[in-house]
């Protein structure tokens, strides 16, 4: 038998003397039934593992059922065509198959009237592969696949089959070595420590969600950063996935947060790996529920008009045998050569982009979450070691490109051909890029050069504000343009603000344990923080638990110290977020005009002595006053020009959220501006009215 043709041989065939006949291959039985309309009959040997049954030539393949090894009754794998034709071979060689998560894979399906599964497998360097599951006992034998043409695809069709069914792929590589795998295309996996494939309905689910949130990067947009597995938990269990739908839906609406993004949720073996270590690109994490569980967590949030952002990880994968790494023998998925195909950092490898395969295989991962799972946009993880060939490598470690520079140009066009795609299908999805470098144009759009996402982690302006409140605040006037050199390039970019779980891990402390100054300090430290996060001109995320002053380094396998929420300290800063998060959504200024300098005006910049900084805000319809103070210093006489009437929208010092309550009921007149009091470690917020006060 041709084990890359075995329906030449197998299922029904024509006999040459007339008739027809049906064959199986089952090595090591000594007697074999089929059932033949709808008797059993006993077919005969014809030596090394075949057994034929002759019948006539009207028979047809729902004339006949075989025996599976487990006993499942079903008609005859090899007595179907192939699930995967020409045109989808073409478009995916091409790189240009956007929808392939619906051919590659196991999937369920009615094939030619039948009820069953399909599975497809791109492995173009494989002597054989077969399909291993429990329906045939995991035997490599009994179910070899069709090899498709040049396409390097493999498919077979086994009717009967169900959701919930386990499977892999048993693989020969070119050399003979065999690779046991799971699916790359799979929709769901087992628990861990559990690695195979399941079958999944990922097209029943009865959406509700009309539309998506609409996509407004001019409007406002207050991300809610969380890692489901140690957000809450039942008892130091997981949660499933309906449960936090509403816990979180509840939750983001009371504070004001307009979208949750969750750390990966694709599948992953290691729980400390945070989900950035994916095996199952396609497969939501069982960890927290099925497929339909996750998409009612989709649908709930959007019926409460939250948006859900998932973190996706296409710079690297896992090295675990099950998974993508020399994944039919070959460095099919990665590059052959370590200086392009490992990531030391990670001890991952590097997805090769230049095959056009690969960059398919992800281009249509992203459109999945979108068109399966209505998401409604992708963080795009660690694309400054995508796009840069030296990333994390010593010199002669890494192999420049054609010009001899550093950047990666496969890995540039594929993040421009995935940005082009995603726009084209759902114009309404945000992609957002984790870039930490200042590669030019990475919100550009396409047609001006750039790369086409929507939106930037600004990393230096992370970086820069937390080296500066982690500095004693006596020292802080020497520091001052670290606050103040972000706005010369805070336009350059269509830019989001992070306080995100990087900065609360690896001994780095928790935002609250960063602040200096006594307990008191540390809590004021910390409103002044987040109330500038709100002020600052860009899009928000925080990562949960900063919105309660956790004290404790995040932990990814305990929950939150939602306890602390009894302390009246910890109480109050969740207080003041919840009330920011109102104030932000009804105040155009902050953010109507966030990548523009004509949204952003200087007052105050250079008073470094008092480390006060003081700006204006501004919308089409309205402008606000920020002021920080970042000593403890009271101020009792801060002056500011401005003609017309002004009153306080807010202040973090309130004694609400803790704080001396050193507010600004009223404001005091005073030549061509007013003077007001500025509490130690706070931001306090105006409101300008239209009004001219002479």
């Amino acid at each position: 038998m041709d084990v890359k043709q075995p329906h030449k041989d197998l299922g029904l065939q024509e006999d040459p003397s007339g008739g027809k006949v049906i064959r199986l291959f089952r090595p090591g039985s000594e007697q074999v039934f089929i059932e033949h309309y709808s008797q059993n009959v006993e077919t005969f040997p014809i030596g090394q593992g075949f057994f034929e049954y002759r019948t006539s030539a009207s028979t047809t393949k729902t004339d006949y059922r075989i025996f599976h090894n487990n006993g499942l009754l079903a008609y005859d794998p090899y007595a179907f065509w192939p699930t995967i034709g020409p045109l989808d071979e073409h478009l995916f060689s091409a790189g240009l198959h956007y929808k392939i998560y619906e051919k590659m894979g196991g999937r369920l399906c009615i094939h030619e009237g039948i009820k069953g599964a399909k599975f497809s497998l791109w492995a173009p360097s494989a002597q054989s592969v077969s399909l291993i599951a429990e329906f045939n006992h995991w035997n490599y034998k009994m179910n070899p696949m069709r090899a498709m043409g040049v396409s390097g695809i493999f498919e077979i069709f086994i009717p009967g089959l169900c959701e919930g069914h386990c499977y892999k792929f048993y693989i020969i590589g070119p050399n003979g070595d065999v690779r046991i795998k799971a699916d790359p295309y799979a929709l769901t996996a087992e628990m861990r420590p559990l690695t195979a494939s399941k079958l999944a309905d990922v097209d029943s689910f009865e959406w509700t969600d009309k539309e998506r949130p609409l996509k407004n990067i001019n409007g406002p947009f207050n991300v809610y950063e969380v890692h489901l597995g140690s957000w809450r938990k039942d008892e130091w269990r997981f949660k499933n996935y309906r449960i936090l739908a509403h816990e979180l839906a509840v939750y983001c609406q009371e504070m004001g947060f307009t979208h949750v993004e969750l750390m990966p949720i694709m599948e992953h073996p290691l729980d400390e790996s945070w989900g950035y270590q994916v095996t199952g690109f396609f497969a939501v994490t069982s960890r927290f529920g099925s497929i339909h569980d996750f998409q009612y967590f989709v649908n709930h949030l959007h019926q409460h008009n939250i948006g859900v952002i998932l973190d996706w990880v296409p710079a690297h994968f896992p090295t675990d045998d099950h998974a993508l790494r020399f994944f039919d023998g070959t460095h099919l998925y990665e590059h052959i050569n370590s200086k392009q195909g490992y990531h030391p950092h990670w001890n991952t490898c590097i997805f090769n982009y230049g095959r056009k395969e690969v960059s398919n295989f992800l281009i249509a991962n992203a459109l999945f979450w979108f068109d399966k799972m209505h998401i409604d946009g992708l963080r795009v993880d660690a694309v400054a070691s995508m796009i840069y060939l030296d990333y994390g490598r010593d010199e002669g470690q890494w192999i420049p490109n054609i010009y001899g520079s550093k950047e990666n140009l496969e890995a540039i066009e594929f993040l421009k051909h995935l940005n082009s795609v995603v726009h084209q299908e759902f114009p309404e999805v945000l992609m957002i890029a984790e870039e930490s470098t200042f590669f030019p144009g990475v919100t550009e759009p396409l047609e001006r050069g750039g790369l086409g996402f929507d939106l930037k982690w600004n990393m230096g302006w992370m970086n820069d504000t937390l080296d500066y409140f982690k500095k004693d605040s006596l020292f802080r006037k020497y520091h001052h343009n670290e606050l103040t050199f972000g706005i010369l390039y805070a336009f350059s970019e269509h830019f989001q603000l992070v306080l995100s779980h990087d900065e609360v891990v690896h001994g780095k402390k928790s935002l609250l344990s960063k602040m200096p100054g006594d307990y008191w300090q540390k809590f004021a430290n910390l409103r002044l923080l987040l109330s500038y996060l709100f002020c600052q001109p860009g899009k928000k995320l925080l990562f949960m638990g900063g919105e309660f002053g956790q004290f404790n380094e995040w932990n990814s396998q305990k929950p939150l110290d939602w306890e602390l929420l009894q302390l009246p300290s910890h109480k109050g800063i969740q207080e003041m977020v919840k009330v920011l998060g109102a104030l932000y959504k009804e105040h155009s200024s902050l953010w109507e005009k966030d990548f523009t300098y004509e949204g952003y005006d200087w007052i105050d910049i250079n008073n470094y002595t008092a480390s006060t900084i003081c700006y204006r805000r501004k919308s089409l319809r309205e402008e606000i006053i920020c002021i920080h103070n970042f000593t403890p210093q009271y101020y009792s006489h801060y002056y500011i020009e401005e003609s017309r009437a002004i009153e306080e929208l807010f202040c973090s010092d309130a004694a609400c959220f803790g704080g001396t309550n050193k507010c600004n009921p009223t404001i005091q007149k005073e030549g061509n501006g007013f003077v007001m009091q500025l509490a130690p470690l706070a931001t306090h917020i105006f409101k300008i009215c239209p009004t001219k006060i002479t």
